[in-house]
């Protein structure tokens, strides 16, 4: 597909800007190429993930000191940082058992310095980082992106750690997706028809909204619900609740009646909203029984060793729910026992709750009050921290995967404040990691027998080649950060088809990437290390296995005009080769 590039852009991928930039231009034009997409856009500012050490790995570590070795790679439009593993003032409270922790993640937080990216350390760019509430961005967070997309004129794609870096180094991202107007429709009816008083109370709807979605709605650009029924008042900190919960399951946006921008949808003669054009993939009501249902299931049942607040970091007005509190325990003189709750925020709210007095409260009353890292990427010592409580579904949807796998219960941020003053709450046991099989695990392969051919794309960045091996194949999305083991590539999702399979030297064929958008390190640390497939194809367009097929170049493949997840068997020994800009896939032998 050729395609026409701005000038720069041209230079950028000719080398004229230095080596950087032109690996940066590189995937911005594979990725466009792709996606089909209408040309190129200018990018106002970016945000990019992919910092704490137990987030990135080996994968970010070396890629970062390949990258910003080059003096002259810079980034072209400011660009701002995501949150890191840890706060370098609160190490001793933090108690992090890391051999070298602290020395690797300044070796990443340096290496995105070098490359003129401000160290924000925020997972909050909507929230005092960035001053823009309109315009075109290239945000790799995913809450960022949901809340940006749908509660501000603010545009971006869900992007992926390395996407938004290559946007960020060039200044241009494909225009494509959620940047053009006739995608940003909504394709769920979500019906709300109980009351919504706590933040948890959001975190839980966003959260459910994406467990209700079913493998075969077709959702093109993610879950993108439309929100009947919301309460008159919804204070910022409950819409960052619930789209951070919502980008749990890919949500990249979302319309709530009266509180943001109209949906794209005509009304009928009594003012009713008609379904989109394609009608609804799904139509959910969420009732007081949901919400009980997910309250009763996320209750603490054994010991809690640690309280953790601020997933997304806390706004100011979370660290103010969090003081009111915390103030009725320690007017009576209480004070909270061993650290036990740490409330997480970024710098910028930070001194505005100090300027308040909110810090000398907290701090006062026994709360650790941590900067520049949020829970879902601390590396807790397990020793002491086995059984944690939240008010945050983004918080306990990752504390449970494989990132920490640390049994995690929800409550209201005031019942997490009385259970970090009163350990014998929750006494007894401590909880196990119990399975968590999603309906969106369920798949609709069957076995496949006789010959099969087909033609697809590859990436222009690539040359000609053959590669032969077995294939492993999946018509469900593979999620790398948290259950992919980032050591030996065994797939550890409960209910996932491909569930304790190792993707190491096989052909993986699966639709999408899935989850945070840092998978893309991940799997580049299993490439670094061996331990990943001899190649790729994907169903669909995939900013989270793009980017790092793109840059070290492992052999890619998409847009065939047969499913290949479905056509093709696991354990069948297949050929894909790429000659031009096509890409054959040929199944030489059937499994079984």
């Amino acid at each position: 597909m050729a395609m026409d590039l701005p000038p720069r852009l041209a230079a950028q991928l000719a080398g004229d800007e230095g080596s950087t930039r032109q690996k940066g231009a590189r995937l911005v034009v594979d990725l466009a190429e792709i996606a089909s997409a209408e040309g190129f856009i200018e990018v106002d500012n970016a945000h990019v993930s992919g910092v704490s050490v137990i987030t990135g790995g080996h994968g970010l570590r070396r890629f970062l000191s390949d990258l910003s070795d080059d003096k002259d790679g810079r980034v072209a439009i400011t660009t701002t940082l995501n949150a890191a593993g840890c706060d370098k003032d609160r190490m001793q409270e933090m108690d992090i058992d890391w051999p070298d922790f602290l020395e690797q993640q300044f070796e990443i937080i340096h290496a995105y310095e070098r490359l003129g990216i401000e160290s924000t350390l925020s997972c909050t760019p909507y929230d005092r980082g960035i001053e823009l509430d309109s315009g075109v961005a290239s945000w790799a967070e995913s809450n960022a992106v949901c809340f940006s997309n749908s509660w501000t004129s603010l545009i971006t794609n869900r992007e992926s750690g390395l996407s938004a870096l290559a946007t960020a180094l060039t200044g241009f991202a494909p225009k494509w997706g959620l940047h053009l107007t006739a995608n940003r429709v909504p394709n769920i009816l979500v019906n709300i028809s109980c009351e919504l008083n706590e933040l948890a109370d959001w975190s839980i709807l966003g959260d459910w909204i994406g467990k209700q979605v079913r493998p075969d709605w077709d959702l093109s650009w993610g879950p993108m619900p439309f929100l009947r029924g919301m309460p008159e008042e919804v204070s910022f900190a409950s819409k960052k609740a619930l789209t951070a919960a919502a980008a749990n399951y890919g949500c990249p946006m979302l319309w709530a009646e009266g509180h943001s921008v109209d949906p794209p949808l005509d009304k009928d003669a009594d003012g009713d909203w008609l379904p989109p054009e394609n009608g609804w993939a799904g139509e959910l009501e969420f009732t007081e029984a949901d919400l009980r249902q997910r309250y009763n299931e996320l209750a603490p049942r054994g010991q809690v060793d640690l309280v953790v607040i601020g997933c997304p970091q806390a706004s100011i007005e979370e660290i103010r729910r969090t003081a009111a509190a915390v103030r009725s325990y320690a007017e009576v003189g209480q004070k909270i026992p061993k650290n036990r709750l740490w409330l997480f925020t970024s710098g910028e709210n930070y001194q505005v709750a100090r300027d308040e007095g909110s810090v000398e409260l907290l701090e006062s009353a026994g709360v650790v009050i941590l900067r520049d890292t949020c829970p879902e990427v601390t590396p807790y010592n397990r020793q002491h921290y086995n059984h944690l409580l939240t008010n945050s579904l983004k918080a306990e949807h990752y504390l449970t995967s494989g990132l920490n796998r640390i049994p995690t219960s929800v409550m209201s941020i005031k019942n997490c404040v009385a259970h970090a003053f009163d350990p014998r709450l929750s006494a007894g046991e401590r909880p196990t990691i119990s399975a968590k099989a999603q309906p969106q695990h369920k798949s609709a392969k069957t076995y496949q027998d006789g010959d099969f051919t087909v033609t697809g794309n590859g990436l222009s960045s690539q040359g000609d080649f053959t590669i032969t091996g077995r294939a492993m194949s999946t018509d469900v999305a593979i999620t790398y950060l948290g259950y992919v083991n980032r050591d030996t590539g065994v797939i550890e999702e409960t209910g996932h088809p491909l569930d304790g399979q190792a993707i190491e030297d096989t052909i993986l064929i699966y639709p999408k990437g899935s989850g945070s958008t840092v998978a893309p390190y991940v799997l580049m640390g299993l490439i670094y290390t061996g331990k990943g497939p001899k190649a790729i194809i994907n169903r669909d367009v995939c900013s989270l296995t793009i980017p790092a097929c793109s840059l070290l170049d492992l052999p890619y493949a998409h847009g065939f005009g047969t499913d290949p997840c479905l056509a093709v068997n696991s354990g069948d020994l297949v050929e894909l080769s790429k000659s031009g800009d096509k890409v054959s896939l040929r199944v030489i032998e059937r499994a079984g």
